[in-house]
C-alpha cells in the first residue's frame, strides 16, 4: 500500500508573511528527513524563490500558453536541500481568472500521479487568501489538502482575510472539504497583538499554533535569495520555524472553525479598537494572557534579530 502523502494548505493576506512561512516550513522539514514539494498558488509566482536562490521558475500555465501541453516533470525544480518546486502560475495581467492556475496544475498533477511517483511526504500548497474564489478554494473545496493553516498578523484586514477563509472550511465541511488546524500568528513582537490574535481564535473556535516574531534574520535572508533555515540556520529565528514545522508534522486532528459574522466581526474589532486607546492613553499595559506556544522574548532574541518587518 502507498504511503499517505500529507497535504497542507497555507493561506494568508497578500504581503502577511505567507510565502516567507511557507518556504520556511518547507526547509525546516526537509532538514528532518521528508521528501517535500512546495506548491506555489499565488499569480505572482514567487512562492518557491527563497528556496532557490532568488530565482523565479517557469510556471505551469505559463508552459501551457507555450506549449500547449505540459508534462508536470518539466514544471518541478529543485530547491533547497532537493525541495521539489512548483509555481502554478497565472492568466496575462488583465485576462482571465487568477485562480485558474491552481486548478490546472493541480489537476495536471493529479491525472499524472507525480505526487505518487516522487514517494512525498509533503506537499504544501502556498496559497492567496484575500479572497476565496473558486480556483484559491480549491484546495480547500476539493479537500485536496487535508489540513488548513492561515498565517494572520494582529491588523484587522489580516483577521479579515483569516475569517472569511473560515467561512469557506465551514461551506465545504460537510462535503469532505479540507478542515482547519489553526492561525499561524507571524510578526507578533507585542503582548497586544499576541491577545487580539488569541481572541479571535477564541471567538471562532480555533487554536494559535505558533507565535512567529518580526526579525531582522528574515530580511536578510532573503535579501540572499534564501529561507532562515538555510541561511542562518543556527538562528532564534530559525528554531522558531523548526518548532512551527514539527508541530505541523505533529499535526493530526483539525476542526471546523465557527467564523463571525459581519457585524460580529466589526462589533469585536471595534472593542479591541476602544481597548487600545484606553491603553495607549492610559499607560496600564494589557493583562498577559498564556499562550498555547510560548511566545518568544525579545531578551531571547539577538539584538541583531529585532524589530524589522518580516
Amino acid at each position: 500500500m502507498a504511503k499517505k502523502i500529507k497535504q497542507i494548505a497555507i493561506y494568508g493576506k497578500g504581503g502577511i508573511g505567507k510565502s516567507t512561512t511557507t518556504s520556511n516550513i518547507s526547509a525546516a522539514l526537509s532538514t528532518m528527513g521528508y521528501k517535500v514539494m512546495q506548491f506555489g498558488c499565488d499569480p505572482k509566482s514567487d512562492s518557491t524563490n527563497t528556496l532557490r536562490g532568488g530565482d523565479y521558475i517557469p510556471t505551469v500555465l505559463d508552459t501551457l500558453r507555450e506549449k500547449g501541453r505540459v508534462d508536470a516533470r518539466d514544471v518541478i525544480f529543485p530547491g533547497f536541500n532537493d525541495i521539489y518546486c512548483v509555481e502554478a502560475g497565472g492568466p496575462a495581467p488583465g485576462v482571465g481568472c487568477a485562480g485558474r492556475g491552481i486548478i490546472t496544475a493541480v489537476t495536471l498533477f493529479r491525472q499524472q500521479k507525480v505526487f505518487e511517483e516522487l514517494d512525498l511526504d509533503y506537499v504544501i500548497y502556498d496559497v492567496l487568501g484575500d479572497v476565496v474564489c473558486g480556483g484559491f478554494a480549491m484546495p480547500i473545496r476539493e479537500g485536496i489538502a487535508e489540513h488548513v493553516f492561515t498565517v494572520s498578523s494582529a491588523d484587522f484586514m489580516s483577521i479579515y482575510a483569516a475569517n472569511n477563509l473560515f467561512k469557506g472550511i465551514e461551506k465545504y465541511s460537510n462535503t469532505g472539504g479540507a478542515l482547519l488546524g489553526g492561525i499561524i500568528a507571524n510578526s507578533i513582537n507585542q503582548p497586544y497583538a499576541q491577545e487580539i490574535v488569541d481572541d479571535f481564535a477564541k471567538q471562532t473556535g480555533t487554536q494559535v499554533v505558533s507565535y512567529v516574531p518580526r526579525s531582522v534574520t528574515v530580511t536578510q535572508s532573503e535579501l540572499q535569495g534564501k529561507t532562515t533555515i538555510e541561511a542562518f540556520p543556527d538562528s532564534a529565528q530559525a528554531k522558531v520555524y523548526t518548532d512551527l514545522a514539527q508541530r505541523i508534522a505533529n499535526h493530526t486532528d483539525s476542526i471546523t472553525p465557527a467564523p463571525l459574522d459581519g457585524p460580529a466581526l466589526r462589533n469585536w474589532a471595534s472593542k479591541w479598537a476602544d481597548n487600545l486607546l484606553a491603553i495607549e492613553q492610559s499607560g496600564t499595559p494589557i493583562s498577559a494572557s498564556v499562550p498555547a506556544t510560548p511566545l518568544p522574548t525579545t531578551s531571547s532574541i539577538p539584538a541583531s534579530e529585532k524589530a524589522v518587518a518580516v
